[in-house]
């Protein structure tokens, strides 16, 4: 499963269900997108550190930008942009998903209910 930034978010404030998705999970992946986002939200070195660590005790493996993923991701942006609004970080992590077969866990449903082929597991907090 990739999980979103969102899911992460969650997590790091204390959030037992979305703790517990991560745990139930066998394979824990996160888009590039989502790495940098959560390095970008952190309000200080000691915080990145913090985000550094838990990805790796708990084997995160972030998936790296390709060009197919890229392509991708432009392409659900020309198409769905102006119709909904995607975001090119949300199309960026939907590419990631899509690209190598997972399914994405996000509570965002909105941002990504218009992707077609897009495996979703919609997380209620």
């Amino acid at each position: 499963m990739i999980f979103d930034t969102d899911i992460l978010i969650w997590v790091q404030r204390g959030n037992l269900k979305a703790a517990n998705l991560i745990d139930k999970t066998n394979e824990h992946m996160i888009s590039i997108q989502t790495y940098m986002e959560l390095l970008q939200c952190a309000n200080h070195k000691r915080q990145q550190q913090i985000i550094r660590n838990y990805l790796r005790e708990f084997n995160f493996k972030v998936i790296p930008f390709t060009e197919n993923i890229g392509h991708r991701a432009s392409i659900f942006i020309e198409e769905y942009s102006m119709v909904n609004g995607l975001r090119a970080g949300d199309a960026i992590i939907a590419a990631s998903a899509i690209e190598n077969g997972l399914t994405l866990a996000s509570a965002n449903h909105k941002h990504y209910k218009i992707i077609p082929n897009l495996a979703f597991h919609h997380f209620k907090s």
